[in-house]
């Protein structure tokens, strides 16, 4: 028997682009009755990253497979196939590795192997929609003589940051002063470039602020106006809006704001043409506000969610939707006037005439740190098997 663990060092979640170490341990257990003769042998070990992709049959039309490429090896068990018994097609895999070839483990011993591979920049992010599923695995299989490859699946979470793909690194290495005594591999300072580079290119494009001021109005009149400070965002982040109805002409009652994922599938896609799009909702406000002058909300972005993108196949955008209730009367009218002699009270009428609408407002969400991410990642950075 030989134990098998796989750990992602810096945790599960990572940028397109960035490098991806695992340690991948290989362990004879010790036992009581372990003798001399009680070495295990492995014929060979290999990883490879590949990322899956499933589709609903009731949302997305995908064009058929070629059938004229059936690879038969596939159905081999001794073949080294990554996504061998997984739903869904693969539509991104890196160039497989060995990792040794004919190890031996005597009772007790143990063998690690680091295995390093750079994520695909173009390839998609994460994600688990209503109509389609972007999974990432790292995948390892081991053989032993004359017996099935054992697979060993790693996932983790990818996120895409746009402009990252077209960025130049400048070649300065060659007169940047470097220190003799530390042993920094190239790969290893480039990620950790790109992670830093990453990090300055999310905190300028969500830290710009400016005033962004929208009358809210139906048929009837003004109800107020809501004020956003801005309308690009990280995954983490809280929304933050406020609401002013001291200048409306028509009293609003309640309102609600949600905060919203759009799914969409372009149309060479659809199953059916002008098929509705799918919306998730990951927070929600409600407030009743009659006599209310000013109100404000605070809607927190998911760590888990996915942030905006588009691929030839879906798309997904966030946005904020709210809804309002306003009065059909004027607002002197909303209360009652109890009739008592020596003091007045001010009921709620049981009945009232309500008119209600909805309105939009597009928002944009990008990735953060994946450190950050991998705190509430539902994947875990240890992942085993004993063969």
């Amino acid at each position: 028997m030989i134990e098998v663990l796989a750990k992602l060092g810096r945790g599960p979640v990572f940028l397109a682009g960035e490098v991806l170490e695992c340690m991948i341990t290989f362990t004879n257990p010790l036992s009581a009755s372990s003798t001399s003769a009680s070495s295990e042998m492995l014929a060979w070990a290999s990883a490879q990253i590949h990322c899956q992709f499933h589709a609903s049959e009731n949302r997305v039309a995908l064009p058929p497979s070629d059938g004229s490429k059936h690879d038969v090896q596939a159905e081999n068990e001794t073949v080294f196939v990554p996504n061998r018994g997984e739903r869904g097609q693969c539509i991104l895999s890196t160039p497989p590795k060995i990792l040794f070839c004919d190890l031996r483990l005597d009772p007790g011993e143990s063998k690690s192997y680091s295995y390093c591979e750079t994520l695909p920049i173009d390839g998609p992010p994460s994600f688990r929609g209503q109509s389609v599923k972007y999974v990432y695995k790292l995948t390892i299989g081991c053989q032993r003589v004359n017996s099935p490859i054992k697979l060993l699946r790693v996932p983790f979470r990818v996120l895409v940051l746009h402009g990252l793909k077209d960025y130049q690194f400048p070649q300065d290495e060659a007169v940047a002063p470097s220190n003799p005594f530390l042993e920094e591999e190239e790969g290893l300072k480039k990620d950790s470039r790109l992670a830093d580079l990453a990090t300055e290119l999310l905190m300028v494009a969500t830290s710009r602020r400016s005033l962004h001021l929208y009358n809210i109005s139906n048929t009837r009149g003004k109800v107020g106006t809501f004020c956003i400070f801005k309308t690009v965002y990280k995954i983490g982040e809280d929304v933050i809006g406020t609401f002013n109805f001291s200048e409306g002409d028509i009293p609003c009652l309640q309102f609600s704001v949600s905060l919203q994922t759009e799914e969409s599938i372009q149309e060479e896609f659809q199953r059916r043409r002008g098929q509705p799009v799918s919306f998730s909702t990951h927070a929600r406000h409600q407030e009743a506000c009659l006599h209310t002058a000013q109100s404000s909300f605070s809607l927190p972005i998911p760590l888990s969610s996915t942030p905006g993108f588009t691929t030839n196949i879906v798309s997904l955008k966030w946005r904020l939707h709210f809804e309002f209730v306003t009065s059909g009367e004027s607002a002197g009218t909303c209360l009652v006037r109890g009739s008592q002699s020596e003091a007045v009270t001010w009921t709620g009428v049981e009945q009232m005439e309500v008119d209600t609408f909805s309105w939009d407002l597009p928002i944009k969400v990008l990735p953060t740190n994946p450190i950050l991410a991998s705190y509430v990642s539902q994947f875990s950075s240890t992942n085993s098997i004993t063969i």
